[in-house]
């Protein structure tokens, strides 16, 4: 079984472990609130968490919060979401409302479906209806796990400025992906 786990001292070794990870396979890092940046202050990191969640709505910058994917049997992070309460210009092009991984060893398991079904929930304890989620168009993965949310596609572009590929923007109504995961699940 999988839980969102709002981050902690707890987890310190854990956190870094499953950012290590992504160096080791040489992956992208998404929806970690900037972990990556914070290996030599951790508590850093937490103290940065916390101020995302109250963070004025600015041009750089957005409200988010920052979850652990932890599968509860060994407690092992197996994934992370970053949940942006509020969009700016900037976030509505590229970052969307969610961003999430998958440590790469425990990646074809499902694990991100479930990832993104939790998101969504926590999106609606903040009475958010309707997110927006940004992926590159190779990004097979990730576009699987978008599209089973019943996703309506807004538009895609080719962003050579940040990412040098082509970006599909997809809204997902919370509502009703909820109802959808929790019907087949």
């Amino acid at each position: 079984m999988l839980e969102l786990v709002i981050p902690s001292l707890e987890y310190k070794e854990k956190a870094i472990g499953f950012i290590k990870e992504f160096y080791e396979y040489k992956s992208d890092i998404n929806g970690t609130g900037g972990l990556y940046r914070y290996l030599d202050n951790y508590e850093g990191w937490l103290e940065k968490l916390e101020e995302d969640k109250n963070r004025p709505l600015t041009e750089e910058k957005v409200p988010a919060e920052t979850f652990f994917l932890v599968r509860k049997e060994d407690d092992k992070i197996v994934g992370m979401i970053n949940i942006r309460l509020a969009l700016n210009e900037k976030f509505k092009k590229i970052n969307g409302n969610i961003g999430y991984s998958i440590r790469p060893t425990e990646r074809r398991k499902g694990y991100n479906n479930i990832n993104l079904y939790l998101g969504l929930k926590k999106c609606k304890e903040h009475g958010i209806k309707e997110v927006l989620l940004t992926v590159d168009k190779d990004n097979l993965g990730s576009k699987k796990t978008i599209l089973r949310f019943n996703p309506r596609f807004e538009r895609e572009y080719y962003d050579e400025e940040k990412h040098d590929c082509i970006i599909q923007l997809y809204w997902i109504n919370v509502d009703e992906g909820i109802s959808l995961w929790e019907s087949e699940n």
